[in-house]
């Protein structure tokens, strides 16, 4: 017998591809949206070495976390930063949802499995918001 599959609030979000500046202000962007494993404050560190860094946080969206209302100006973005979503569908659509709000998204590629999805999308600032 088969049974719906319940749905899997979390999403996993990878960031690279930019400043720690940048991370973090992504995060804190979707911390004021959602309750995650990171808080708004947590300000990521570069890495030494040759290697990429990159970030991760994981974003329950079955709740909000507080009011979304703008108090301050949209953070703004040094340069392009990469962003991977992986979880459940309506999930990712919801935390993407919230990154449309806030920045300009370009989808670079979707993998779609049984019951997960993995989207590469690039924000960038929202020009004269």
């Amino acid at each position: 017998m088969n049974s719906p599959v319940a749905h899997a609030p979390q999403v996993e979000v990878v960031v690279s591809g930019c400043s720690a500046s940048d991370a973090g202000s992504l995060f804190a962007e979707l911390c004021r949206h959602f309750p995650s494993d990171r808080r708004a404050e947590d300000t990521p560190h570069e890495t030494a070495g040759s290697r990429p860094t990159m970030w991760t946080g994981t974003f329950d969206t079955s709740t909000l976390s507080g009011t979304p209302e703008r108090q301050v100006p949209p953070p703004s973005l040094s340069g392009p930063v990469k962003a991977e979503l992986q979880g459940e569908p309506r999930a990712v659509e919801r935390l993407r949802h919230a990154l449309d709000e806030t920045f300009v998204v370009h989808q670079l590629g979707v993998v779609a499995g049984d019951q997960e999805v993995d989207v590469e999308l690039r924000l960038e600032s929202r020009g004269g918001d």
